[in-house]
């Protein structure tokens, strides 16, 4: 019987030019492309570090199999997402690709770079490789994809701050033939440049630098030309006589024996040799861990004691917390060594229970209605944050005592940012080993924040939360964690409901929804709130809001009504809407757009401002201290005509510094922005408007506003110690809280800040 399957190979270089030739073609039975960012990023790292990435099955095809099937174009070729139907002048068929679709569809759009966005997303992602962390071999963050911010588009236009930057856009390995070599010289060559620059200056520090980036360079240079050439992908080839039928029953069997083996069981049974049986220990644990639904709670302990051992935790890592295994370890000056992370059983054992012990622990406080509201493990937002989450927390748990209420109120900073940026949606191993070692050098130095937090600060406001209308996603359950922690109350009973007895319900009812509301509108979380099933059965039971809240102000009083509904992010504007008669599709509409208003001013208040922890008597005195500010900072801007020349020397030395900083973390920030006199005024701190308003060249011109400069220090005195006080998760004693409301008060008239009324 003649061999219908033929297996070969092919190289990196030689693959690039077939796809950008349109030799591979999809099947119509196949599914979509529907790979994430971040899974084309890990197919690049597995190619650059020659990891086998798997066979492909191809069949090579004829015109009566191409039209036969329905085939289409790989996404993205011919610069055209949408025009995927089959046309012979787009291409060259010759393979109707069986299985590997998702793995040749990322190389295209990696390596030729069409102009196109991924699938579901509204822009066009870019990858690269940062040269410098490639060649020290840190390759969890030496991939990278970028959106086409301002600033990569620069860079893609730009060689310069590609050499610069040690940033090597990958499409330049599908472009022309001398694209790659070029790049690969000229990227040499600005750095030896820089380095008989940095020789001349007699910089020798700048000069050793560009010396080793050079050499680099030159490395890079043969390891990228040895790996297009030499790289080689498996592949399966049919006869293109082959029958339909039996191609497909070849490609149904194929994806019908999949049989998933994890690193834990892959680890439990290098382990048995050693008289360890994993299995049985996991027995033993996961009755503690079984809030959270997930099958991976076994391969997440063993991540925990990985990222406490050694900060990483993909699989590849965690092959070195077997007893004995030795660990290759690169040290600065380039010598390597090794180093054995656990010695013997014992020691794995105990390993093994302090990272049970730090899930358990971490499990309790997401389920605390006070800390992170966590009524089910439907609401958690992500699952895959536990280890991180669990060994940032170990790791506070061994601080001193001192320090422990601000790192946890840094801690809730990161949380809180991850889960509205949606940090841990994927790769989420080489994410938690950055956040944990970034979280620890933010716990010991305050000037190294992590760049997610400024990422959150800048995003939130623009979150459409009219799209999140399914429990599940981060964002949606991170929305209604924070109506829990925010003390939602009983709508019966006005106390906060047991944790256990919550669960989110309509506002507006979903029936009435069905008939008037297009799509899935009305489950948007704007229209939902934490409610016990007994209340959503008693109170709303199918009504429009104008008939129940009528009923409930009738029993309770309108007041209390208010005051309920606003411990909902309910305010008064969209209680009025509700309250509307008859009550229609526009009238939905404007409700949810309102409590979006309201819950981004929440999360505004309680997470960019950190107001969560403190109690209402001192979030109000806070928002009160920021009125003063910001009345101040408009008094000293309106007075000195917006001049940026009159900013005195030693302060706009300290506000230059702190935009720097900013500048640094986000790329999206706009600097210029920032060279404006309102611009600088957002980075003035209360002291700074004092000694601007009080210093000897300038309080003439204040004097009239403030009268007295010995009042208006000792004023300045009282609020910043309130301030402070509060800022600093500190005490607040009778004696502060006093002077300062005396402060907020004599700042309040001097400035003619008008209080709001509720």
């Amino acid at each position: 019987m003649k061999n219908a399957q033929k297996p070969d190979h092919v190289s990196l270089n030689s693959i690039v030019t077939r796809l950008k030739e349109g030799r591979y073609v999809i099947p119509d039975f196949q599914r979509e492309f529907e790979w994430k960012p971040w899974d084309i990023r890990d197919l690049m790292r597995s190619i650059f570090l020659d990891y086998y990435i798997g066979s492909l099955l191809l069949w090579t095809g004829k015109k009566e199999n191409f039209d036969a099937l329905s085939c289409e174009v790989i996404y993205g070729f011919d610069n055209s997402a949408k025009q995927r139907s089959w046309n012979y002048e787009k291409g060259k068929p010759e393979f109707i690709v069986l299985d590997g679709q998702q793995r040749l569809t990322a190389l295209y759009y990696t390596f030729v770079a069409p102009n196109v966005p991924l699938p579901n997303r509204a822009s066009r992602a870019v990858y690269f490789i940062q040269v410098d962390k490639f060649m020290n071999e840190q390759y969890d963050e030496a991939f990278q994809y970028d959106w086409l911010s301002k600033r990569f588009i620069k860079l893609l236009n730009n060689s310069e701050i590609q050499f610069r930057e040690h940033c090597f856009p990958l499409s330049i390995i599908g472009g022309g033939v001398w694209d790659l070599p070029n790049w690969v010289q000229e990227y040499e060559k600005y750095w030896q440049k820089a380095k008989s620059e940095a020789e001349q200056l007699g910089d020798i520090e700048k000069e050793n630098l560009a010396n080793q980036n050079a050499l680099n360079a030159k490395v890079f240079g043969e390891y990228l030309k040895d790996l297009t050439q030499e790289y080689q992908i498996a592949y399966i080839e049919l006869e293109k006589d082959l029958a339909i039928d039996k191609v497909c029953d070849i490609f149904t069997q194929i994806n019908s024996r999949g049989i998933r083996l994890d690193v834990f069981d892959l680890m439990n049974a290098l382990l048995k040799p050693k008289d360890l049986q994993l299995k049985h220990m996991w027995r033993e644990a996961s009755p503690k861990l079984d809030f959270v639904d997930t099958d991976k709670m076994n391969v997440y302990i063993l991540q925990v004691m990985s990222i406490l051992s050694q900060a990483y935790c993909s699989p590849k890592y965690l092959y070195y917390l077997l007893p004995g295994q030795k660990k290759p370890v690169r040290k600065l000056d380039g010598t390597r060594s090794e180093e054995i992370l656990i010695h013997d059983i014992d020691e794995f054992k105990n390993k093994w229970d302090t990272a049970v012990l730090a899930l358990e622990n971490s499990i309790k406080l997401l389920r605390h209605p006070q800390e992170y509201g966590i009524t089910s493990s439907k609401y958690l937002p992500y699952v895959s944050i536990l280890p991180v989450f669990s060994a940032i927390q170990s790791h506070i748990r061994g601080i001193p005592d001192n320090q422990k209420l601000t790192a946890q109120r840094k801690f809730r900073q990161w949380y809180w940012a991850s889960v509205f940026t949606n940090r841990y949606s994927g790769s989420v191993e080489s994410t938690s080993a950055r956040d944990y070692l970034d979280m620890k050098a933010w716990l010991e130095n305050n000037d190294k924040e992590p760049n997610v937090l400024q990422e959150f600060k800048g995003l939130f406001r623009i979150i459409d939360l009219h799209k999140e209308t399914k429990y599940g996603s981060s964002i949606y359950n991170g929305i209604f964690n924070l109506f829990v922690i925010s003390g939602a109350r009983d709508w019966i009973t006005g106390s906060i409901p047991l944790i256990n007895g919550v669960d989110d319900h309509h506002i507006v009812p979903a029936s009435w929804g069905k008939e008037n509301v297009e799509g899935n509108l009305i489950h948007t979380i704007l229209n939902r709130t934490p409610l016990s099933t007994e209340t959503n059965r008693k109170i709303i039971n199918d009504r429009l809001p104008n008939q129940y809240l009528h009923d409930l102000m009738n029993m309770n009083g309108e007041q209390e009504v208010k005051n309920i509904l606003q411990s909902h992010f309910i305010s008064q504007r969209a209680l009025e809407i509700l309250l509307r008669d008859p009550f229609e599709q526009n009238d939905f509409i404007e409700f949810i757009d309102e409590r979006q208003k309201t819950i981004q001013e929440g999360i505004e208040d309680l997470l960019i401002k950190e107001r969560l922890d403190l109690s209402p008597r001192l979030r109000e005195l806070d928002k009160s201290i920021e009125k003063v500010e910001l009345a101040l900072r408009q008094e000293v801007g309106s007075t000195l005509n917006n001049d940026t020349s009159r900013i005195l020397h030693h302060i706009r030395q300290k506000v230059d510094e702190r935009i720097q900083r900013v500048s640094q973390k986000n790329p999206a920030f706009d600097s210029d922005q920032y060279k404006t006199f309102s611009g600088m005024l957002e980075y003035f701190d209360l002291r700074d408007l004092e000694d601007i308003i009080t210093s000897k060249l300038l309080w003439s011109e204040f004097q009239e506003k403030f009268y007295s400069k010995e009042a208006l220090v000792q004023k300045f005195n009282q609020l910043s110690e309130l301030r402070n006080t509060i800022r600093h998760s500190r005490s607040v004693d009778e004696i502060v809280s006093k002077e300062g409301e005396a402060a907020i008060i004599w700042f309040n008239k001097v400035l003619n800040i008008k209080k709001e009324v509720s």
